[in-house]
């Protein structure tokens, strides 16, 4: 049961109409030895149950939606429907569904009613029980009739029944000669008996009944029975509105009899359905589902023979192209691609596929071009009907098309711009048409259509031709808006277009990175673009808010020195102050982007806001947003302090927090070269006189005590932090010198040693304790005494000095022999020799 693609949930309709969620599971399609057939079983997820054992009826309904969705009927008023995880999946049970009733799988819908499984419980009882006998279709039994096909209504069985008698009777023809009878002698009563007659024979859901009714000797008869509506005082005019009104127009002549025959049917049969018939109750819904069906396929078989039929198709385009074809002319061909394009909805993906390829070879884009630049109203709004059919289809039609016209055409005529034209010039006061151009360009737009593209670079090159080509028409109205700082036009359909334009460069932000956001530089697009805080019309006001909010939640630093550099806060926080704290959309909009700042902690933008509105927002007490605000950058600059200062402490005495890099090392060896050997609040210390400059030799063994220094002192500091107290060892003499280990210091440094060259000859233990006491200004005199570790300073023979120490406890190295042989001797003047290497611990 680990297969996702037969994965479903199984909903039942309740009698309040709503779907009941009957549980998950998984479903399987397999021959049933007790319901004698092949049926849907679903086992429950969770524990394996069985959920639905439905037999798979050669006469039910049922239903393909939305890819992964069957729907179908039970019962009386009994609804399941199965919706699955994946398409494959639903796929499959489909096709074994169409398998077992013997239909192509490529429909969505069966033909047979929904009400036909019920009638399987009853087969037995079917079979057995004599048909219905249908009283003679005379004029005084009209009432009978009527009383005997609405009893039949209440049980699928007797509905069956009828269905079959009638038919079998030829029971409509009989009906539609009395109708005649009726009508001549204006006999209301019985005319209002045919009306229920015929409106429950269309409850009866048969296909074959339709056939009958709608063929073109009897369809305007129908249509005349049920103009008598027993509610309405007088009757209705379908016949003479069908016959005289709603005249076929044909664009083309059409040769095809059959096409021609099977387009007025269809709209005939519509007319009934939408029309004619009285609208069927929330209980009725489903009684007339065979009639959806029938105009479902009759329109998927327009849509065939119109395709089929290359020369007709080729004859439409060479006329609606050739410039001198007439306007009403042009008009009526545009009107009759845009039904065409309508019925074309109904087609399975791969029909569809093959229908919108044939428009392209012909020439549909090239055609549009023309149309959607006509001043005829009704040809532009037919015309983006039928582009935005092609761009909700597959958008890289379109795409591949203009990218073609870049390198042969003008800027101007190129489809792109001139959809954007459109756009702008909208006459429509409500600018139904530019609305839909601009869902147009955003799903041209939109990078996620564009991924799955076979042409790998298609969001590249279409983003550049955009961008160069494209955009400053688009943003021309709002540069022109908002030349002088303040907006120039306030009309209604003008601030319309601007958040029209607004909404889609909103869009292209979240969307789109390096194209718009050299755009917005080159343009200083932001700028024009709060000029419109100050419009009169308060939703432009929040349309230019929200670019704004856009390019703030990118949390982009590009953005944000453009927003500082340009002071672009002024307007808004003007607008705010403006608002005087009412509570409306707008003062929250703005909060929210200030609380976004303050959450998100944009320290740029924190920082510019406090330093230059501070003082206007000091008085906003109604939110905590502000003073929230300013806490977060009180605390950003402390610690911009806190790490200046840091800055300033030589990097001998930082914490590990702030250490700099071991590359930079050499910084603590020049301190220790240039650096006096004077302390002022340490006690004297005798100088000796001035010796030569050091030879080579000697600075590089004084490079390496440094180096051996160093490494104690960071050794020392984690010893600090243990212990609270650190042993510092220096002092450099001239002869070789045994300091007794026991020997108190008057000063210990707070970060580790730092151990620096004195230059005297005294050799007395008082006068080494006294340079020692002076190697840190910080030491606290309160210390307690700490007992020095070993030292050994030996001198060489050329004067050079070599300083061997050990922290004990803090530095043990483990396992074999060390570099050189520490020497400690104690106060006695005894000598130890150790031959461990050092251990950090």
């Amino acid at each position: 049961m680990t297969d996702t693609r037969r994965r479903v949930k199984l909903y039942a309709l309740n009698a309040d109409r709503q779907w009941d969620d009957r549980g998950t599971g998984h479903v399987s399609s397999s021959f049933v030895e007790r319901l004698k057939g092949i049926s849907l079983l679903v086992r429950a997820e969770s524990d394996g149950s069985l959920l639905l054992e439905s037999k798979i009826q050669s006469d039910t309904a049922y239903q393909k939606q939305q890819d992964t969705l069957i729907v179908w009927s039970e019962g009386d008023n009994f609804d399941l429907a199965l919706s699955f995880q994946e398409k494959l999946g639903c796929d499959e049970i489909w096709e074994k569904i169409c398998q077992v009733q013997g239909k192509d799988p490529s429909v969505e819908i069966t033909q047979d009613i929904v009400e036909e499984s019920e009638d399987e419980r009853f087969d037995d009882m079917s079979d057995s029980a004599p048909p219905i006998e249908l009283p003679p279709c005379e004029f005084n039994r009209l009432e009978q009739i009527s009383d005997l096909v609405s009893n039949c209504l209440t049980t699928p069985m007797r509905k069956e029944k009828l269905a079959a008698a009638i038919e079998s009777e030829g029971y409509i023809r009989k009906l539609v000669n009395v109708f005649h009878m009726c009508e001549d002698l204006e006999s209301t009563e019985r005319l209002y008996h045919l009306y229920d007659i015929f409106k429950n024979i269309f409850l009866l859901n048969k296909n074959m009944l339709f056939e009958t009714m709608f063929s073109d000797d009897l369809i305007f008869d129908v249509v005349g029975c049920l103009e008598y509506d027993p509610s309405s005082p007088a009757p209705k005019r379908h016949r003479e509105y069908l016959r005289k009104h709603a005249t076929f127009r044909e664009a083309i002549p059409i040769k095809n009899p059959q096409l021609l025959a099977k387009i007025h049917q269809t709209f005939r049969v519509q007319y009934i359905q939408d029309v004619v018939l009285p609208t069927p109750s929330v209980f009725e819904e489903n009684l007339l589902s065979t009639l959806s069906s029938y105009i479902f396929f009759n329109k998927v078989e327009i849509v065939s023979l119109v395709q089929e039929d290359e020369k007709f198709l080729t004859e439409l385009f060479a006329i609606l192209t050739d410039p001198s074809t007439a306007d009403p002319k042009r008009r009526d061909l545009v009107m009759f691609l845009k039904e065409f394009c309508n019925y074309s909805q109904n087609l399975q993906p791969q029909g569809k596929e093959s229908f919108y390829k044939t428009l392209t070879s012909l020439g549909i884009l090239p055609a549009l071009e023309i149309t959607l630049a006509m001043d005829d109203q009704k040809t532009k709004t037919a015309s983006i009907d039928i582009l935005t059919y092609i761009v909700e289809y597959s958008p890289s039609v379109v795409r591949e098309y203009t990218l073609q016209q870049a390198s042969n055409t003008d800027e101007d005529q190129i489809l792109l711009n001139i959809i954007i034209e459109q756009m702008i010039c909208d006459s429509d006061p409500e600018l139904g048409g530019a609305v839909q151009l601009m869902g147009v360009l955003r799903i041209l737009l939109d990078p996620e259509n564009m991924l799955a593209s076979v042409n790998k670079s298609e969001k590249t090159d279409f983003l550049n031709f955009f961008y160069k080509h494209s955009v400053q028409i688009l943003i021309t109205p709002l540069l022109e808006n908002t030349a002088n700082d303040t907006p120039q036009r306030e009309d209604y359909r003008h601030v319309q277009l601007l958040g029209l334009i607004l909404e889609l460069l909103s869009f292209c932000v979240e969307h789109h990175t390096y194209h718009i956001k050299n755009c917005i530089l080159n343009k200083d697009l932001l700028r024009r673009i709060l000029v419109l805080m100050k419009s009169t019309h308060k939703f432009l006001v929040l349309c230019a808010l929200r670019f704004m909010r856009k390019l703030i939640a990118l949390k982009d630093e590009f953005y944000n020195r453009y927003i500082i550099k340009g002071n672009l806060f002024a307007p808004v926080i003007d607008a705010f102050v403006h608002n005087q704290g009412r509570y409306n959309l707008l003062d929250s909009a703005i909060i929210e982007m200030f609380e976004f700042i303050k959450l998100e902690d944009i320290k740029t933008l924190c920082s510019h806001v406090v330093e230059n509105y501070g003082k206007k927002l000091d008085s906003v007490c109604y939110v905590q947003t502000f003073k929230a605000l300013k806490s977060r950058y009180d605390q950003h600059q402390d610690k911009l302090k806190e790490r200046n200062s840091l800055d300033g402490v030589p990097s001998i005495l930082r914490s590990n927090r702030y250490r700099r890099d071991q590359r930079q090392l050499d910084e603590e060896e020049e301190m220790w070269f240039n650096e006096d050997d004077d302390f002022d609040d340490g006690p004297s210390v005798h100088k000796s006189p001035a010796t030569p400059p050091p030879s080579n030799h000697e600075i590089l063994a004084k490079k390496l005590e440094s180096n051996l220094e160093s490494i104690g002192g960071k050794v020392l500091e984690k010893k600090v932090i243990l212990d609270g107290s650190l042993d510092c060892i220096g002092g450099k003499v001239g002869e070789k010198k045994s300091l007794s280990p026991t020997q108190p210091q008057n000063a210990i440094e707070a970060n580790g040693p730092s151990c620096k060259q004195a230059n005297n000859n005294s050799t007395s233990p008082k006068s080494v304790q006294s340079q020692q006491g002076a190697l840190n200004n910080n030491a606290t005199a309160a210390s307690p005494p700490v007992q020095d570790a070993p030292v050994t300073v030996q001198s060489t023979g050329d004067g050079k000095v070599s300083l061997f120490k050990r922290v004990w406890g803090l530095v043990d190295y483990e396992g074999g022999d060390s570099d050189e042989e520490d020497e400690t001797t104690d106060a006695g003047g005894g000598g130890e020799n150790t031959s461990k290497r050092p251990r950090l611990s």
